[in-house]
């Protein structure tokens, strides 16, 4: 019986943390013991009849799928709201009196954001989904001797795999033969290049990223072959402990949701408080408990701010359209604000800050220095040297630099020719097929000008020596495809690899006139270490004359190449990077790298961009000492330190954790499938359009369509405007809220006629709602915007100046209502005349105070007052309702009300200006406030 893991046993003792010891570390076993342990055969693989048998007894090899909530339950998740609650009873009590129109339109309502947010659930849930697709494919095995092609699923442990170029690993895989083998494993552990594998055994405690006897389920072969066989399946390979993290993840609630949840309580006990009062104080003045039943309810209608969700809705909708402008492409409304209240950005290092394109940088020969421009996968660019500017004077042939220097020329076509990358154009992207670094050197040979397509015409491959991590190089031999007739063409060799490895093989250096030299080894080392100390990975090329019929082998090599030159690479920063950190620490948000690359790298990129430009800031931690940490010192190290190298996906897992348990609000990107948990963790999950794989994509909140660090920067302007237009709205809204429940207060309390109806304030509340507060929306970004720190996550979503403005406001709409209706009854109106007068006085007054809020803390004169042009057309539009509110036959039947004549409006217009010129002052005396 094998004794590998049983998928979905739960008896798996760590994740894929880079610094712990699984339960069965195949990865520091000896061959013969990983064999043993799995009773399976390396050669000939299972037979038939045990495989049919582990089959049954483990499974198939498929990640396993929770069983989420119910359509039923998802909807009722959805009306868990307290003003929810308030709007369900004011509907259910309004149905009860016969007040239809009231009832259906507050049903509206809360059906319209039900419906809203039961969509977004439904999306979410896809994340999930996306993991298991991403491990179906085919497998090539070897079973009883023979070779076979199954479905992925069909995989149990012990299974012997054969591995190509192109394939996708099946499985979680102990290699037992292989042959220049490299896999891309960046969606699985952030390392950018790909990673050479061998048959070495490991230390049981090597990070998932350093096993390179180790192949895993979801990753890419890229060059080479080999063969594994199967330790883990299904829930129990790296890929389904990261599915195990991400369903164990429960999303974060927005700060957004979070402050809405406590003003929605706090309102909703404000409103039946009120309404409670009314009630009594009218049963206590002796009227009928029915009557007073009714008045109270006609209170709450009044004081419930019914346009709140649908504005939220649409201020939300409007910030995803801006952001989508913006190459950010929102997945759940309610981040779009959360990405405003962010303090604190935890950024991917591969595709964000930098172009996710190695490109190389500079080259040195024996003779020069030179250096590239142009960055990225693009043809576009020049090879310079060093202190002199030597253009290029033709698009092909050696009429470049590589003219001048036979050492470049060489390098440049061992780079491009010794070499199994290409490179394609997909639409106006250049884009790489096979290994980064060898793609980098094509893209370095074709800037200076050496056609290695045209060499392989004349000189095709015959013999290759692949890349292997025991000889660290690659060798290709090439002869004439049109032999002269002597008998006597030779082959040329052309080699690229490690330095060191390239230099024992070297007996000489190849100067400017293509003469072999005697080998100055030390200054050849010192460039090397020079092009490492700033980031750049170094590889050395190399060449020599194979005479004609001999074959190309190790053994011919030593001590008979001649250097040609060094070529130094990086993946760049992209363009604009740096600015957009500095715009992030201006604005009070701190900027955190973590990624899986190795801690020089990310830490080389870091200062490229400004990340530890303070000296203190510049703290570098690695996924390995991340676990010697104690876990209550972890936060205060966590937001210490600013770059993460070799971090595991529980790991970063823990990161977010750490960074919220100390209040942050935090955003995460990533592009891999390791970041797919702490995507799901993190406030904002942010993950890449072009590069990133499904599943990140599935379990975050933001898609950026261009991969850029600057477009975050971008999405945080504009969720901080977003929280200023909704922030603008509710200070706007809730004055006429509660100046309509306050007038049928006072006129319950003091016995008097309601100077307002109920349909007349259902009239209000969404006419204005609409036409009116619905274009604070469009309010434009205010200067100064990304100057200010970001909000204290445990702010409240009105601060005392504001609910001292609110208040102000109301007052001035209760005793300009009262007065307007006693006046236009004292003076002979009707009825019905002193309430559309008190009716449109309210309106009136909501209309001036609309351009107040646009900005909280300036005049409008001073932002603009035609820089909104949706509020001109809001008002246009409510200006028209009151008209026919006021004058239209069939208006004046529905809500009870009738023409006024001219000296009214002048008295609605001058108690409104009024109450704006007050709202002025006290605006300008508490600007300091806020």
């Amino acid at each position: 019986m094998p004794k590998a893991r049983q998928p979905g046993s739960g008896g798996r003792k760590s994740g894929p943390a880079a610094n712990r010891t699984p339960d069965r570390a195949h990865h520091g076993l000896p061959l013969h013991e990983v064999v043993l342990l799995l009773e399976t055969d390396h050669v000939r693989g299972l037979a038939s009849a045990e495989v049919a048998r582990r089959q049954e007894q483990f499974g198939a090899n498929v990640l396993p799928r929770s069983r989420g909530a119910g359509i039923l339950r998802k909807l009722a998740r959805q009306f868990n709201n307290p003003l929810v609650y308030v709007l369900l009873a004011a509907a259910a009590v309004t149905l009860a009196l016969g007040e239809y129109l009231d009832s259906g339109v507050i049903l509206a309502v809360v059906l319209v954001n039900t419906a809203i947010g039961f969509v977004q659930e439904v999306r979410a849930e896809a994340a999930l989904d996306a993991l298991h697709s991403l491990v179906r494919t085919r497998a090539v095995v070897t079973r009883g001797g023979q070779r076979q092609e199954v479905p992925s699923e069909d995989l149990v442990p012990g299974d012997l795999v054969l591995l190509e170029a192109g394939d996708k690993v099946p499985a979680d895989l102990r290699l037992v033969r292989l042959s220049g083998l490299r896999a891309d494993e960046s969606a699985l552990t952030g390392e950018s290049d790909a990673v050479a594998k061998d048959e070495v055994v490991l230390p049981p405690t090597t990070p998932v990223a350093d096993r390179r006897n180790m192949v895993y389920s979801g990753t890419l072969v890229t060059a080479g072959s080999g063969a594994g066989v199967v330790v883990a399946i299904g829930g129990e390979t790296e890929l389904g402990e990261i599915h195990r993290l991400m369903g164990a993840v429960q999303p974060v609630a927005t700060p957004l949701t979070q402050k809405l949840a406590r003003f929605s309580m706090t309102l909703t006990v404000a409103i039946l408080a009120l309404a409670a009062v009314a009630f009594l104080a009218g049963v206590a003045r002796g009227q009928a408990p029915a009557q007073m039943f009714t008045a109270a309810v006609a209170l709450a209608v009044g004081a419930i701010p019914e346009g709140l969700p649908a504005a939220v809705t649409v201020t939300l909708a409007i910030g995803v359209r801006r952001m989508a402008r913006r190459r950010a492409v929102v997945r759940r409304l309610p981040v779009v604000e959360t990405l405003g209240s962010t303090t604190v950005i935890c950024s991917d290092k591969t595709g964000t800050f930098t172009e996710n394109q190695m490109t190389v940088r500079a080259l040195w020969t024996p003779s020069a220095r030179y250096e590239v421009t142009g960055s990225g996968y693009g043809p576009e660019g020049h090879v310079l040297r060093t202190g002199a500017a030597i253009r290029e004077a033709g698009a092909a042939g050696r009429t470049t630099a590589a003219a001048q220097d036979e050492g470049l020329y060489w390098s440049l076509l061992a780079g491009g020719a010794c070499n199994d990358a290409r490179i394609i154009r997909e639409g106006q992207h250049w884009q790489a097929r096979g290994d980064p670094t060898e793609a980098a050197m094509v893209v370095a040979a074709v800037k200076g000008g050496v056609d290695a397509g045209e060499f392989l015409s004349s000189h095709p491959r015959t013999g290759t020596l692949p890349f292997a991590s025991e000889h660290q190089y690659m060798a290709t031999l090439h002869t004439s495809a049109v032999p002269d007739g002597s008998g006597k063409d030779s082959g040329i060799v052309l080699v690229k690899g490690a330095v060191e490895r390239v230099l024992e093989l070297c007996a000489a250096q190849m100067d400017h006139q293509g003469r072999a030299i005697p080998l100055a080894r030390q200054p050849v080392l010192d460039e090397a270490h020079r092009f490492a100390a700033t980031g750049l990975r170094v590889l050395a090329t190399a060449m020599m004359r194979l005479p004609a019929g001999d074959a190309l082998a190790e053994s011919s090599l030593h001590g008979q190449l001649t250097l040609t030159g060094l070529q130094a690479m990086f993946d760049p920063p992209r363009e604009g990077a740096a600015a957009s950190v500095r715009a992030c620490r201006q604005a009070g948000v701190a900027v955190k790298m973590i990624t899986g690359d190795h801690v020089g790298t990310a830490s080389t990129i870091a200062r490229a961009v400004g990340l530890t430009a303070d000296g203190a800031d510049g703290k570098a931690l690695t996924g390995t000492e991340l676990d010697a940490i104690p876990a209550d010192g972890l936060p205060e190290a966590v937001e210490r330190a600013t770059v993460f190298a070799r971090v595991s996906p529980e790991q970063k897992l823990r990161l977010v954790g750490a960074l919220q348990s100390r209040g942050n609000v935090v955003a995460m990107t990533g592009d891999g499938v390791n970041d797919a948990p702490a995507l799901r963790q993190a406030n904002v999950g942010i993950a890449m359009g072009r590069s990133g794989t499904e599943v990140a994509k599935e379990a975050s909140d933001i898609v950026l369509t261009d991969d850029d660090f600057a477009t975050i920067e971008a999405a945080v302007e504009e969720g901080r405007n977003v929280f200023d237009n909704l922030t603008k709205f509710i200070v706007w809204t809730l004055p006429t809220n509660m100046g309509e429940g306050l007038v049928i207060l006072v006129a319950i309390l003091i016995g008097a006629t309601l100077p307002v109806l109920p349909t007349q304030i259902l009239w209000i509340n969404m006419t204005t709602a609409v036409a009116l507060g619905l274009m604070l929306a469009f309010e434009p970004k205010e200067t100064g915007l990304m100057s200010r720190p970001p909000r204290a996550p445990g702010r409240p979503l009105l601060t005392w100046t504001l609910i001292i403005r609110i208040l102000l406001v109301s007052t001035l709409l209760v005793a300009g209502t009262w007065w307007i209706f006693e006046l236009e009854l004292a003076g002979g109106a009707s009825l019905a005349e002193a309430r559309t007068a008190a009716v449109n006085l309210f309106v009136a007054v909501e209309l001036f105070y609309l351009f107040s809020c646009r900005s909280l803390t300036r005049s409008v004169w001073r932002i603009g007052f035609f820089s909104n042009r949706w509020v001109i057309l809001g008002v246009l539009v409510q200006a028209a309702g009151q008209l026919a509110i006021t004058y239209l036959p069939l208006m004046n039947e529905l809500f009870h009300t009738a023409p006024i004549t001219a000296e009214a409006w002048l008295r609605i217009l001058g108690i409104a200006l009024l109450a704006s010129l007050v709202v002025a002052v006290e605006k300008r005396f508490r600007r300091s406030e806020f």
